[in-house]
């Protein structure tokens, strides 16, 4: 099954906006000042972008885990980018036992909202398909409407030119099926 634009772009709105505020509250929590507007507005932009394009159709855990994870890398760094605090994964001011608790951090609350996004996903297509099933059942019954006749056309007859006609007077086509093999 497959999704139209309409339920693409819901479900590209959803997972962006889970996915920024998720980077959102963790820069925050980390001790970043908030993220610049404009960061937020290209991390929005930029996530939504992508996750339309993967929207497409059922995605499994996996892959929803896989895409949160890279875009909230993605999103870590950029909401670093202009950050007076100097949060980033590059150059951390603070020593590896620091560094490997945020990277920890970052992966389990990755994780935990990869999975709760992939129950959601896989909810919102058995409700489609049960929907679709039920649907399709009752459109079954209505009659089918019957399309308009469409008003007669009057053949134009095909002209051929006469230097054709005289040069494919003595042709004879033998086209037909091919041999059966022996």
């Amino acid at each position: 099954m497959h999704a139209r634009l309409p339920l693409r772009l819901m479900r590209a709105a959803a997972f962006s906006a889970v996915c920024v505020m998720l980077a959102a509250l963790g820069h925050l929590a980390a001790g970043g000042s908030g993220p610049a507007p404009w960061a937020m507005a290209t991390g929005t932009t930029t996530v939504t972008a992508l996750a339309v394009l993967l929207a497409g159709r059922e995605r499994s855990t996996a892959t929803i885990s896989v895409a949160l994870s890279a875009m909230q890398l993605f999103l870590h760094e950029l909401f670093a980018y202009g950050d007076p605090s100097g949060i980033s994964l590059t150059a951390h001011p603070h020593g590896l036992g620091e560094g490997l608790g945020m990277l920890v951090a970052h992966l389990t609350a990755t994780l935990i909202t990869g999975w709760w996004l992939a129950r959601g996903e896989a909810a919102l297509w058995a409700l489609l398909r049960a929907a679709g099933g039920r649907l399709g059942a009752a459109l079954r019954l209505l009659p089918c409407p019957v399309a308009p006749a469409l008003p007669a056309r009057t053949a134009v007859p095909a002209v051929v030119p006469a230097p054709a006609r005289a040069a494919l007077r003595h042709t004879v086509s033998r086209r037909g099926p091919p041999l059966p093999a022996r």
